[in-house]
């Protein structure tokens, strides 16, 4: 296993595994508890449903180590090591205190959050029109799953890998770049961010070609091409008392919308909403010449 730095703000330790399918974290117990409790419901939300961008458990042990009990959980693998990631981001919709910490910052690798992305990405990142159809589509169904099993405070992660920033890294011969050349595609034994909106029927068809290593293909305002890796993540969150106290004690103290912690329904809806309106936007469509000489004179559309 390959320990990964960044710890979450709950402590936990991260691994990957060699081959990159597999992230290990450990969790507390009332978080392992409270998955044995979601798990019938869950693997039947995504047995029907297998376009999601949920984390997929595939085990929860408990290690037994100098009297103390640890326990791990197995999950999908979501930012492929092999590719190089230029920006990431852990997103929540939330505004209060949503700033990347000075320590965070100071890594190798930084998570930035909400505040962060909106001032480095104020005009959003574009997709074509089917893509970012099917994305808000998937998360609007995640959400209402979550929301079923009365869950909050969830984050979207969203890796991106600049291709063009790449291209010009390699041609400067940049050390940091992969020395082997183009990245290897994850082998994705089980689902890469791209099936996870697109579903199995895309697989091998058009859409997904070697040069998107199973990434969502998309674009920033300046026009470069990127390739994005998302997935919710910190799904372990059930809104019970403690929460609930947390929320009150903060909306008497700030802005109760902004805060984080929120009843499952409000947090679901601000959370799509931040996503489909600020995050991910669709590419605007060019009328196309030919159609518009076929179709005789046009009539002004009302935008």
């Amino acid at each position: 296993l390959i320990e990964l730095s960044n710890s979450g703000a709950s402590g936990s330790l991260f691994y990957v595994s060699s081959d990159d399918e597999f992230i290990i974290k450990t969790v507390q117990h009332k978080e392992a508890e409270f998955l044995q409790k979601l798990l019938p419901g869950y693997y039947m939300n995504l047995n029907q449903n297998p376009r999601t961008l949920l984390p997929k458990f595939y085990g929860l042990y408990c290690v037994q180590a100098g009297g103390k009990n640890i326990r791990i959980v197995v999950m999908n693998n979501l930012v492929p090591r092999s590719v190089r990631m230029h920006l990431k981001y852990d997103l929540k919709g939330s505004t209060y205190k949503r700033r990347a910490s000075q320590k965070e910052r100071e890594k190798v690798f930084p998570t930035f959050k909400d505040l962060d992305f909106l001032q480095d990405i104020p005009d959003g990142l574009f997709l074509d029109s089917d893509m970012y159809n099917a994305l808000c589509k998937t998360l609007q169904r995640d959400c209402l799953v979550l929301q079923s099993f009365k869950i909050m405070d969830y984050s979207l992660l969203v890796a991106i890998h600049n291709l063009d920033q790449a291209q010009r890294e390699r041609a400067a011969g940049n050390s940091r770049s992969d020395p082997r050349g183009r990245p290897a595609a994850q082998r994705a034994l089980y689902s890469t961010a791209m099936e996870s909106i697109q579903g199995e029927a895309r697989r091998g068809g058009t859409i997904e070609t070697d040069d998107q290593m199973g990434g969502i293909p998309a674009r920033n305002s300046r026009g470069e091409r990127l390739l994005l890796y998302i997935g919710i993540i910190d799904v372990l969150q059930s809104y019970r008392f403690v929460k609930k106290l947390e929320h009150s004690w903060k909306a008497l103290v700030h802005d109760g919308d902004t805060v984080s912690v929120h009843r499952p329904s409000f947090y679901a809806e601000r959370f799509q909403r931040f996503m489909c309106h600020t995050v991910f936007r669709k590419i605007p469509l060019k009328p196309s010449p030919s159609k518009k000489s076929r179709s005789g004179p046009s009539v002004p559309r009302r935008s």
